[in-house]
């Protein structure tokens, strides 16, 4: 064999090098803060401000118009029931239902421009290497809240009245409070939106070094034990098969997080 040449030697040495350098000087570059500006606290403080304002803004006008069209709403959130008939119990229930209803409907409407006032916030204190997870991290929450409630209002919520109504068909006649069915019902989809965030909780834990994927793999049995607590609490029914259903959910979304870290290399 031809032994190598003093030029290819150099021009190796010279690669294995520059790696080193190029890697160093790409770290530099993820970990600058490329929006960094000279801000007194004063002025921080006038800024947090201005986006807490605009924000209950948004949230005002959010309720305001879920509000003047309740109705189509409260008779979406009915569907599950079928078959029960609603009372009004007291004067000026169903206002206060409206009220609820609106309020809840409203801050989802306006959860993105209120995201989006948090992000403007904090971003000129974020690197490059940060901001890089923020887009996939808003989107996957908004999606994730969004699936927690399409969970619960097609698998949860009918699962837990039909036990309830099978399981005093015979012995009393199905009329209920409709303060206290709007009041297990939306409790119920929100609790179950706030567990969906369960992998983002995750990526983020990942990403900062806090835990590992290997770490959260490793403790499964007191993973098990907090869902099946976490189904009981977040459910407010008591019957098995809704808790059964969230904490099922939990579980799949906590494997679920596990592996997303993993992609992360962490």
């Amino acid at each position: 064999m031809t032994p190598p040449s003093e030029v290819e030697t150099a021009t190796q040495s010279s690669s294995n090098t520059q790696e080193p350098l190029n890697r160093h000087l790409e770290d530099e570059y993820l970990d600058d803060l490329p929006d960094e500006v000279e801000m007194s606290l004063f002025d921080h403080l006038e800024e947090l401000r201005q986006r807490i304002f605009y924000a209950l803004i948004a949230v005002v006008l959010g309720i305001s118009g879920c509000f003047l069209g309740v109705k189509p709403i409260v008779q979406l959130l009915e569907v599950p029931a079928q078959g029960v008939k609603f009372l009004q119990l007291a004067p000026g229930e169903y206002f206060f239902v409206s009220l609820k209803v609106a309020g809840y409907s409203g801050l989802v409407l306006a959860s993105p421009f209120v995201l989006y006032q948090i992000i403007q916030f904090v971003l000129p204190g974020l690197t490059r290497r940060e901001r890089q997870l923020v887009g996939p991290i808003v989107l996957g929450s908004s999606v994730l809240f969004g699936a927690g409630l399409v969970f619960a209002y097609s698998l949860l919520i009918p699962a837990a009245l039909n036990f309830f109504i099978s399981y005093g068909a015979d012995v009393v006649e199905q009329l209920w409070s409709i303060d206290r069915y709007f009041e297990f019902v939306l409790l119920l989809m929100f609790s179950t939106g706030l567990a969906f965030q369960i992998p983002i909780i995750q990526v983020l834990l990942g990403f900062l070094g806090v835990v590992s994927s290997k770490q959260m793999l490793s403790g499964w049995r007191s993973v098990i034990l907090g869902a099946a607590i976490l189904g009981a609490v977040l459910t407010p029914s008591t019957d098995p098969l809704t808790q059964s259903l969230l904490a099922g959910a939990v579980l799949g979304l906590y494997f679920s997080g596990i592996g997303l870290v993993k992609l992360l290399g962490r």
